[in-house]
């Protein structure tokens, strides 16, 4: 059993840590942490509890910790910190000798650090070596990419398998919850949307690119994928939507490509992690799914739904994707990066 710690443990990604790793096999939570603010009090006074479901009770009366590796001691931290914080504060647990499974996007780029997803690129774990030689840490960092990326590259990773992928045009519809409880204003939403995202667009390409990659011993070589996203928020508090535009290497029928994503499996089924959901890939024949109220939470919010799956006139195949943007596409992204590496060894 590892000690794990949840730093930024009040925030929406947070309160999903909390949640997750609360009854976790693997892992017992000791400590969770916060800003200034919240440091000193009851966890239950501390959070606005705004997720599903009752604070833990083995959590609520643990005192909030200030967000420093002398005050949080711990096998595993949990980081659901804002960037410019992850950017000082990461580091500082990793040479302290923490492994710290990121959700921040503060190092997912860095040439030594895995931005990974179990089911798409597990071998990128080996970079950890090169990591800890590099910058002399006994602990690690290791991330998981935004959330949108996340949804779409787990749709795009059995179509690279099978057809190879040369272009991908994503258009996004993200939840309100991923701009955080105060992020967006009722009156900017409501009876509307919001046609930018600010960076968003630009970490679907880049990330994207990096995650279908190939490590070569001593860095990625990006995957030769062109990428052009356009993000939009949504009056939906959780759930990001996609609509998927792909040109393939070789010819893809909607039929086949249905198929195969049906078909997906990978390390985390294998091994059976706790997080891991039976089907990565649920592929609806429907015509008016996925929706977010009725699939986002599908295999316990970490499965991703496909539908609508047809050739297009212009790039050739295209289909509807929805996954949990909180779940899959955050705190349950790094538990399950977690689980993966205490099956490999990693940890």
């Amino acid at each position: 059993m590892y000690s794990v710690a949840v730093l930024g443990a009040t925030g929406i990604v947070g309160q999903r840590f909390v949640s997750l790793l609360a009854e976790h096999p693997y892992f017992e939570l000791t400590a969770v942490a916060a800003s200034e603010r919240s440091a000193g009090k009851r966890y239950a006074e501390a959070v606005n509890w705004c997720i599903e479901g009752e604070i833990p009770e083995n959590v609520r009366d643990m005192v909030v910790r200030n967000i420093t590796p002398s005050e949080v001691r711990a096998d595993i931290v949990f980081s659901a910190l804002p960037s410019e914080v992850a950017k000082k504060v990461e580091p500082e647990f990793a040479e302290a000798g923490a492994v710290v499974a990121s959700n921040a996007s503060a190092y997912r780029m860095e040439g030594d650090v895995p931005l990974l997803i179990p089911e798409v690129n597990p071998e990128h774990l080996d970079m950890i070596e090169v990591q800890r030689e590099r910058r002399g840490w006994d602990g690690a960092i290791i991330t998981n990419p935004n959330c949108s990326t996340i949804i779409g590259v787990l749709t795009l990773k059995p179509l690279m398998d099978a057809f190879g992928v040369e272009e991908v045009v994503v258009s996004t519809m993200q939840a309100l919850s991923g701009a955080g409880y105060s992020g967006v204003p009722g009156m900017s939403i409501l009876d509307n949307l919001l046609p930018y995202i600010p960076k968003e667009e630009e970490k679907i390409e880049t990330e994207t690119r990096k995650i279908l990659g190939t490590f070569n011993g001593s860095e990625v070589e990006f995957a030769e994928v062109r990428v052009s996203a356009s993000c939009t928020r949504v009056p939906v508090l959780e759930g990001h939507a996609e609509a998927v535009f792909v040109r393939t290497s070789r010819e893809a029928e909607p039929g086949e490509v249905a198929e195969v994503m049906r078909r997906f499996r990978a390390k985390p089924q294998e091994l059976k992690l706790p997080t891991a959901p039976e089907h990565p890939l649920i592929v609806r024949e429907e015509h008016n799914r996925p929706q977010p109220r009725f699939d986002r939470n599908a295999g316990g919010g970490m499965s991703v739904t496909v539908g609508r799956v047809r050739r297009d006139g212009v790039m050739g195949v295209k289909y509807f994707c929805l996954g949990h943007n909180t779940i899959r596409g955050a705190a349950g992204a790094s538990v399950l990066n977690a689980e993966l590496m205490h099956r490999l060894g990693v940890l």
